[in-house]
């Protein structure tokens, strides 16, 4: 009767939590209904005993949710209460289980019955070996019979998952030891799954069928005998391949899943067997294998394509095991040779991919070929490259040259743009390879370059070819060059970007092949840009190109888009005409810059950029930025002009003159309100190299340069747009400022450049040395918005020229700072009527920041004093709250320019500013860090805690006082200490610091301590050893308990050890006892357990294992202790 009641509770709370569940899942059901129910169940799940109904609803429904419910109530049981489960209950659920699982395994949905296996596994990794002794033997049983091959597998790889790599919350010790049971069983696993393998593929082959081809024939080759030495195996790899029914399909895609895995954590050992590995090659094999998906399609019905796809898989699959094995770089002596027989066999299979010398078949193969298929193959060709071409390519029997042969017909037949992408990757991996080479063994460059000389001029060439239109016009035209990517390009921007970085790599390495190879193709497009000039026509409006037939109209878009990428191409070279090999390659350099300064002189001339055209969307674009890539690749070559410049200098030669005046030439006319953007700045930036780079002695004096100089410097001259400003005022003052190379100081003519620069920067800054303070307040005459354009204009140029100079002569930044004294004066006498305009405030701020970097030694002492007072005495309290709290980022960025300029003042040497250190302590400690202290918000907390750093780090001596007999008597004498409350009161929010959630400020924050003990011994001192030390280590390990900056584990770890180091005694003896009994969640048992493991260790590895170990173990015993029921009583 009593049973009868029990059963008849069961059903009703099986129908009611069906009903729940239903509900739950309703589209009609409220959150807040949903939050109901939620509640419901998890109260349910808490209750002791709720297992039992858990059971009889796995066994009783067939709802999909009240199963996923019951599942779920089970591995909460074990994973976090298990502790406190009666052991006669441990029986009676590790018994009931599985035997569910065998009962119904075949008719649960796959996703439940994945569920459980996890919890039966679960269970194994609390309880096996020595609780659940038959775990293991029961999952090899069911690989064993063929009725539950598929289920043991499923078992075996969660096993693996959940087992090998546990997650933590398990302690240490238990993860070593399933650890090690695994490990025993490594080798009957993998014999298992060879057999089953094998198994499988005997079966189906059809070898009787069907002898397999003579290894003359077609399909294997000289390249293939090369690569495989023993003939029986080329044998076996030209087997057909075997038609597999669908069960046999699933068996193998779950065991070489299986072997997956376990190859993630396997080491290479004598346990993965030569058949082992070839078995997983025959299988890779159905990845490649094109017949079989045409048979399938063939035959025309779905189920046989689907297997056409699942053969694919198995391809897939097993390309991923033998990528696993590919990826370790610990390579033992005796795998050696099968690593070897491992590419053998890939590059069979690549051979098979890419046969065929009819270039189009074997592009129409590869797209015949999974997509994944092909990532994966691709994956095991770049770890071969990376990881072991090095150590193949001293055996003599392995032909590397064949295998670039091969790599080159898979690259250059890609079918996507990712998969060419990645290619170019392999190759760019190669030649960085064969660069560090050639670099190691200087002695061996022309073997090496003569064994692969003719890969590299082919590899050059086709890629060249690749991204010209004329040979590639439909794929290039796919590539979308509007929407920018993360790194801010566009698809074609990176497929060019990527394909000119190859170029560049075989230019390195054979630079006269590259040169021959490039410049005659740059030279055939610019002869059709040249000819240009005879198509134009004057019309009413201005000029007109005259192509207008749609066929030319579309060839000159061809011809203008490919010189434009072979522009670039020729600017990417430009690094390997200069320094030693100036002399020798000159004249190709020479030839290269005489044709861009031709060209740009002459698209200039004749004003392309301006032309009408039949097509205006498309060639007036292309126009303007093949003028603009011809200015570009001229900049490119500044640095061989300044080399030709200091050699010219020598000789006087007339050529050099006539090149940079002719550049002028092409420059000037560009700069100007009426040429497009692009090309605006293409010649401000050639400019600025001219003046910056090249500094030729004649430049100023060249009309063209005149031209430019008044028309910045006259006030009724339209201002260009303010980027294009700023690099015009850049080159105009690094003319006049920066040395000359090559002459002595006496011949610089300092005193007339003095003067020029002085009127350069009196012109521009004239509207805003006009600007009065009092012009800003209610009654001024000017609106604000246009005060606010003048200040931005001008404080624009100004910081730009400052920061320019900032690292010349001292002789050119006192000239700059003389022109802009005046300025300077005006700005810090604007600066307080302008303190509620966060806008303002912050580009002055910027602007006095780059003249405290770049100028404060001109600046002097007392108007250096005077600015600090002036900021000082406007960051009130309440200025620096209204700025922080209520103006949003521009107010933060205020207080972070503020404190930046500050870390410039303490880290100045001397003496000068040491007067100011109190009040900057002042600032930060009782202004700036009670208001951010609270906040979650990162915003101005670095700057404060690296202007704190630097005060610490500059004026250590601010604090500790070294006597020269403290120094004498190291050790004895402890360092007299200062300033005391101030440094305590730094060190505590520093401290504050690693309680916030805040990662990057966390890392900042241990990098500036640990550079404090590196310089100046930190933990050493008196102060930190006996008031904060352990504080410090006490914060870090609870960081390191509640897991909240993982990703810093190792430099916590190692922050506490170089702090326990100091006193290991007082760690070891006091600090840790103390530390575990504060410790809440655990008991006394499991203290002294914690005590015990943390070995006496002082070498850093064992110590930071130790403590990896107490925070793991810590936080286990505490999952433990939360599972228990209440009141239980341990013993």
């Amino acid at each position: 009767m009593c049973a009868d009641r029990t059963n008849a509770s069961e059903e009703a709370s099986l129908r009611a939590l069906e009903s729940l569940m239903t509900e739950f899942f309703h589209d009609c059901t409220t959150n807040e209904r949903k939050r109901e129910i939620e509640e419901l169940l998890n109260n349910f799940a808490q209750q002791i005993g709720a297992w039992r109904f858990c059971l009889y609803f796995l066994s009783s429904t067939r709802n999909d949710y009240v199963m996923m419910y019951s599942l779920t109530v089970f591995e909460n049981l074990i994973n976090k209460m298990w502790l406190g489960v009666p052991s006669q209950d441990k029986m009676e659920i590790r018994s009931c289980l599985p035997k569910l699982l065998l009962a119904h395994h075949k008719t649960l949905p796959y996703f439940i019955r994945n569920k459980l296996c996890k919890v039966i596994v679960d269970i194994g990794r609390q309880d096996w070996p020595m609780f659940y002794h038959d775990f293991f033997t029961n999952i090899l049983q069911l690989i064993q019979s063929p009725v539950t091959t598929p289920l043991g597998l499923i078992m075996l790889k969660t096993t693996s998952e959940e087992l090998a790599c546990p997650r933590e919350d398990l302690s240490v010790a238990r993860k070593e030891e399933l650890r090690k049971l695994l490990l025993d069983q490594v080798q009957t696993v993998l014999g298992l799954l060879t057999g089953i393998l094998e198994t499988v593929w005997d079966k189906h082959s059809v070898t009787a069928a069907t002898p397999p081809p003579s290894p003359t024939s077609g399909e294997s080759g000289d390249l293939l005998s090369n690569l495989l030495q023993s003939p029986s195996s080329a044998k076996l790899l030209n087997q057909p391949i075997p038609i597999l029914d669908a069960e046999s399909e699933y068996i193998c895609s779950l065991a070489l899943e299986c072997l997956a895995h376990l190859f993630s954590w396997i080491p290479l050992s004598a346990s993965i067997t030569p058949s082992l590995l070839t078995t997983i090659f025959h299988f890779a094999r159905f990845g490649c294998d094109i017949r079989a998906r045409k048979m399938a399609s063939v035959n025309g019905s779905s189920q046989n394509c689907v297997l056409g796809q699942e053969r694919g898989r198995l391809g897939v699959l097993a390309m991923s095991c033998i990528n696993e094995l590919m990826s370790k770089n610990c390579v033992p002596m005796e795998f050696e040779e099968y690593l070897l027989r491992m590419f053998q066999q890939t590059f069979y299979l690549l051979q098979k991919i890419t046969k065929d010398n009819n270039a189009h078949t074997v592009k129409s193969r590869l797209e015949e070929l999974d997509e994944s298929y092909i990532e994966k193959f691709t994956d095991f060709l770049r770890l071969f490259v990376s990881v072991h071409l090095r150590r193949i390519e001293s055996y003599s029997q392995f032909p590397v040259v064949e295998f670039l042969t091969l790599l080159f017909k898979y690259t250059f037949h890609q079918p996507t743009h990712e998969g060419y992408f990645s290619c170019l990757d392999i190759w760019t991996l190669f030649l960085d390879y064969l660069t560090s080479k050639i670099k190691s063994r200087l002695g061996d460059k022309e073997a090496v370059l003569n064994r692969y000389e003719d890969a590299l001029v082919l590899l050059l060439t086709e890629v060249l070819n690749r991204i010209q239109f004329r040979y590639n016009q439909a794929q290039l035209e796919e590539l979308d060059d509007e929407t920018l990517d993360d790194d801010q390009q566009t698809e074609w921007q990176r497929y060019l970007r990527q394909s000119l970085e190859v170029v560049a790599k075989v230019m390195e390495l054979l630079p006269t092949h590259a040169f021959s190879t490039l410049f005659p193709v740059l030279q055939d497009n610019l002869e059709v840009y040249l000819g240009l000039q005879q198509f134009i026509v004057t019309s009413g409006s201005g000029h007109r190109l005259n192509i207008t037939a749609e066929n030319d109209c579309r060839r000159l878009h061809c011809s203008l888009r490919d010189l434009s990428s072979l522009l670039q191409a020729v600017g990417r070279l430009a690094e390997y005409f200069i320094g030693d090999v100036f002399a020798s390659r000159f004249s190709d350099a020479l030839t290269v810059v005489e044709r861009l300064v031709k060209v740009t002189l002459y698209g200039s001339q004749i004003k392309l950029y301006n032309i009408e055209t039949a097509v205006p969307s498309v060639l007036k674009p292309d126009l303007i930025d093949v003028h603009a890539q011809a200015l570009a690749a001229l900049q490119a070559y500044s640095h061989w002009l300044a080399q030709y410049c200091s050699e010219a200098h020598r000789q006087s030669t007339q050529q050099f003159v006539t090149l940079i005046s002719t550049t002028m030439d092409a420059v000037t006319p560009l700069i100007s309100t009426k040429v497009q953007d692009k090309l605006l700045l293409s010649a401000c930036h050639l400019l600025v190299s001219l003046a910056t780079t090249v500094r030729p002695v004649f430049l100023v004096s060249i009309p063209a340069v005149q031209k430019v100089f008044n028309r910045i410097t006259d006030a009724s001259a339209q201002r260009l747009v303010n980027k294009a400003q700023v690099l015009v005022c850049r080159a105009l003052s690094n003319i006049l400022l920066l040395p000359w190379p090559n002459l002595p100081e006496n011949e610089q003519q300092w005193p007339v450049r003095s003067i020029n620069h002085a009127s350069l920067i009196s012109a521009l800054s004239r509207d805003y040395r006009n600007l009065k303070p009092n012009a800003v307040g209610p009654q001024r005459k000017m609106p604000l918005d246009n005060t606010k354009v003048i200040i931005h204009q001008t404080l624009s140029v100004l910081e730009d020229i400052v920061e320019n100079i900032s690292g010349e002569s001292t002789k050119s930044r006192q000239i700059c700072y003389q022109s802009l004294q005046e300025s300077v004066q005006v700005s810090l006498a604007l600066f307080p009527a302008f303190i509620h305009q966060s806008d303002v405030t912050d580009e002055m701020l910027s602007f006095f920041l780059t003249l405290f970097r770049g100028l404060r030694v001109q600046m002097g002492v007392p108007f250096t004093e005077q600015i600090i007072q002036t900021f000082l005495n406007m960051f009130t309290r309440e200025q620096l709250a209204e700025s922080i709290l209520h103006e949003g980022s521009t107010g933060c960025r205020v207080v972070e320019k503020f404190l930046k300029i500050l870390q410039v003042v303490v880290q100045e040497p001397g003496q000068a500013f040491k007067p100011f250190l109190p009040s900057i302590i002042a600032l930060c400690m009782e202004q700036v860090y009670p208001i951010i202290a609270e906040r979650p918000s990162p915003d101005v907390k670095a700057e404060l805690f690296e202007l704190l750093f630097r005060t610490l780090h500059h004026n250590w001596r601010y604090f500790f006082k070294s006597t020269v007999l403290a120094s004498v008597q190291r050790g004895i004498a402890e360092e007299q200490m200062e300033n005391e409350p101030q440094f305590s009161a730094i060190m505590q929010a520093f401290g504050q610091s690693f309680l916030q959630p805040d990662i990057h400020l966390f890392k900042q924050n241990l990098f500036y301590l640990e550079t404090l003990n590196t310089k100046q011994k930190l933990y050493h001192k008196k102060i930190f050893r006996t008031t904060m030390l352990f504080q410090f280590v006490n914060v870090l390990l609870q960081v390191l308990v509640h897991k909240s900056h993982d990703l810093l584990q190792e430099e916590i770890g190692i922050a506490i050890y170089n702090m326990a180091s100091v006193d290991f005694d007082g760690f070891f003896v006091a600090f840790l006892p103390e530390f575990l009994t504060s410790c809440d969640g655990v008991d006394a048992n499991q203290k002294n357990v914690l005590g015990r493991n943390f070995k006496m260790d002082r070498d850093l590895p064992s110590f930071t294992q130790n403590v990896h170990r107490l925070v793991n173990d810590l936080r286990y015993y505490r999952l433990c202790n939360d599972s228990l029921p209440p009141g239980t009583v341990k013993l």
